[in-house]
């Protein structure tokens, strides 16, 4: 049985903050910590190689880096780095990113995203696992070979829509979401993995869900708090129709976080009752939870602590 585990995204202010902060994590029990890359903004992995020199146990994971602007050997350099410094505990997450961000941002063209990540986690896994690689395919050609192996690297990939979950199903260790309701991840998300690891006649790998959390006892501050938090993903057009395709047509029309959605996707409450949110991921099958906390209330500090200390304690129960 894989082993259920909670961790948390560590991003926000400098660098010195994100490494103090997985340091904290650290200390008060939360067992893996993430990061995010996008656009110019601070990169995860090179934040990850001073965290891991600071630290000795906590998990380290990109959720995600995306695969555009980093050639998938560049990748491996730096991954090389990571699990010598922190062996065991470095897990790879890479992803297309979105069509604005990268069009806007760098220029690419946002092409075949599928068939990108698909010949990304092809040319990672095969360098990273076997050591070398010799690959030609439509976005990428990689020709190299590592001076040794470390097949014991997850390398995952974000998923969002069936043809993504199916991808990491056949090619990758496991699927990171990002505010997928639940239903939609059981019912439409994991038989698009299934399918995907029968079709390469592997086993099924890891579902992992990144899920905002905001322990809180007003639902009227935890719905202005997420909307002014969790950014505008009804807008974008994928993460729209996921919406949809999971029953909430609203994203589609309007284009803004509802009431429902915010309540499909962001687990709030009470201790006890984001405890049995999480608990009901872990009973059908998710693997591993991030959580970006949400604060709410006048005093964000003491929210923010609220959740982690509620985090680790569930941590600590699993």
């Amino acid at each position: 049985m894989a082993v259920k585990t909670i961790g948390v995204a560590a991003m926000g202010g400098d660098s010195k903050a994100v490494i103090q902060r997985i340091e904290d994590f650290e200390k008060i029990g939360i067992p893996a910590a993430w990061l995010t890359t996008g656009g110019a903004g601070l990169d995860g992995l090179t934040l990850f190689g001073a965290a891991a020199v600071n630290t000795t146990d906590i998990k380290l994971g990109t959720c995600i880096t995306p695969t555009w602007p980093r050639h998938p050997i560049t990748t491996v350099q730096q991954v090389q780095v990571l699990e010598g410094l922190a062996p065991g505990r470095f897990r790879l997450g890479v992803g297309p990113s979105h069509r604005p961000s990268i069009e806007q941002t760098y220029g690419f063209d946002f092409r075949t995203p599928l068939t990108n990540l698909r010949e990304y986690l092809q040319i990672v896994t095969k360098l990273l696992k076997d050591g070398s690689v010799e690959f030609d395919g439509d976005h990428y050609h990689a020709h190299a070979s590592i001076a040794e192996a470390m097949p014991n690297v997850p390398v995952m990939a974000s998923a969002l829509r069936p043809g993504s979950f199916r991808t990491c199903g056949e090619l990758a260790d496991g699927a990171i979401s990002w505010v997928c309701p639940e239903e939609y991840l059981r019912d439409v998300a994991m038989p698009a993995m299934e399918e995907g690891a029968k079709l390469a006649n592997r086993t099924v790998p890891a579902m992992v869900v990144h899920t905002p959390v905001c322990v809180h006892d007003d639902p009227t501050e935890v719905y202005f708090s997420a909307r002014e938090q969790l950014g505008n993903y009804p807008r974008l057009p994928f993460y729209a129709k996921m919406f949809a395709a999971a029953g909430y047509p609203e994203a589609l029309d309007n284009q803004q976080w509802s009431d429902r959605m915010i309540n499909a996707v962001v687990f709030s409450g009470t201790e006890r009752q984001v405890e049995d949110r999480i608990r009901s991921l872990f009973d059908w099958g998710v693997s591993e939870i991030i959580v970006t906390v949400v604060t709410a209330g006048s005093d964000r500090s003491k929210s923010t602590q609220r959740t982690l200390e509620t985090l680790a304690g569930i941590a600590s129960r699993l």
